[in-house]
């Protein structure tokens, strides 16, 4: 995979991380609107390689304690997300100065 193709990767997977983050602010803040149903965001394989976010309404009703795991584990996503896109700009960096050297 190239130096791009990683950071391809990695960006949809902060994109995703934030339509997921999106999703679970709105079951947050309308947990007691009447009618509500809690979107739930699933995650897929793109067909151009990296992860694709798909938020769509469910039957449950919203748990605050669900809502809550599913932000840590977002947040936690999306720094690894971001550890991999700035470790391949640094490989890049390296390989342009090796390059220019």
């Amino acid at each position: 995979m190239s130096i791009s193709g990683i950071a391809g990767t990695a960006l949809s997977g902060m994109r995703a991380q934030t339509t997921r983050i999106s999703a679970i602010a709105s079951n947050v803040a309308n947990s007691s609107a009447p009618g509500h149903t809690r979107l739930n965001t699933n995650l897929t394989s793109a067909a151009s390689g990296g992860v694709e976010a798909i938020v769509s309404p469910t039957a449950s009703n919203v748990d605050l304690a669900t809502e809550l795991t599913d932000l840590i584990e977002a947040e936690q996503s999306y720094k690894a997300n971001a550890v991999v896109f700035e470790t391949g700009a640094d490989m890049w960096e390296m390989l342009m100065s090796i390059k220019r050297d």
